[in-house]
């Protein structure tokens, strides 16, 4: 693997005409913001991942290429991405590759507890597989809110942890998971309908929330789409915690810190309860420690359901991305 790109590469050099795709039916040119993109799916972190696109275009100036089919561009992004950052990344270019070939629409479903960071990480995810349509259950509940007033379905009404206290029936176990459960229950019509168009419309989707939860969803059932669930957690309680006050200083105190530290205790318990359900259904529970790693592991998942596992990957790749060879 050789990792001593040209320092020459973070200077733009001169272009004497476009880099066109010559088999696009617009003729679009070669952009070197749309090969980053591409080349984020694999893991590569989005400084890096222009660095290579700049590398690619400067080897098809130096080579006279002008005008390059799409097949070929994929076939030099291998090479390059092989020659700087070896096997490992170079074999995710070709499965991301892959996963446009498929023949039926991606459905990812994010779930988790609130305040894990669910929304961030389905929006990244989103932009690196190319998918335009978002979901949050929690505008699917807003909705449902419009058509279904409080007196006909009080725990719509409330936030997912508080559920409980607006259902009109006692519980024999823990009301708190009970009420959670009721609401769930009722978002859930919502979210096997987004996921129904979705597969009659051939659109690829991904649809986050706390509402995502094991075991409501039968998403075996889905055979002319792949249906790829996922939860995120964040192990540490701390970190969770801090999730929060970022969340008031985003919102500019729309989503007030100290109700959710109130109630930080009965969010964690119905994380535990969908962590639980993840494992007894076999969905894949991802523990969130920093936003790449989480985003990497995600996609991983996408690509694994899609395709399946990698046959003897080559593990071998910069563990410390060589910032000097840019510098």
């Amino acid at each position: 693997m050789d990792t001593n790109i040209d320092k020459d590469t973070n200077k733009d050099k001169d272009v004497p005409q476009q880099i066109v795709i010559s088999d696009d039916q617009h003729g679009l040119p070669y952009s070197k913001g749309l090969m980053a993109s591409a080349l984020m799916a694999t893991g590569l972190p989005p400084s890096r991942s222009y660095e290579i696109a700049r590398l690619i275009q400067r080897q098809l100036v130096d080579d006279g290429r002008f005008s390059i089919k799409v097949d070929e561009l994929r076939e030099l992004v291998y090479h390059v991405l092989l020659k700087h950052q070896g096997k490992l990344y170079a074999n995710k270019y070709r499965r991301w590759q892959a996963l446009l070939n498929v023949d039926r629409p991606i459905i990812v479903l994010v779930g988790g507890t609130t305040g894990v960071g669910k929304s961030t990480i389905a929006t990244a995810v989103a932009h690196r597989l190319g998918i335009t349509h978002v979901v949050a259950t929690d505008s699917l509940r807003e909705v449902m809110r419009a058509v279904l007033s409080k007196d006909l379905i009080p725990s719509l009404h409330e936030s997912s942890f508080m559920a409980w206290k607006a259902v009109n029936k006692s519980f024999e176990k823990d009301p708190l998971i009970n009420g959670f459960i009721e609401q769930v229950k009722i978002v859930s019509v919502s979210i096997r309908a987004v996921v129904d168009r979705a597969i009659r419309e051939g659109q690829n989707v991904v649809i986050e929330g706390v509402h995502v939860v094991p075991g409501f969803i039968n998403t075996p059932m889905y055979e002319k789409a792949f249906v790829i669930p996922m939860i995120i957690t964040v192990d540490d309680e701390d970190l969770h915690r801090s999730h929060f006050y970022i969340r008031e200083l985003q919102t500019e105190g729309a989503r007030p810190f100290e109700r959710y530290k109130e109630n930080f205790e009965s969010i964690r318990r119905i994380g535990d309860y969908i962590n639980n359900l993840a494992r007894e259904y076999d969905i894949s529970v991802i523990s969130s420690h920093s936003l790449d790693t989480t985003i990497t592991g995600a996609l991983e998942q996408v690509l694994n359901h899609v395709l399946g596992p990698p046959e003897n990957e080559d593990k071998t790749a910069m563990s410390v991305l060589d910032r000097e060879d840019f510098e």
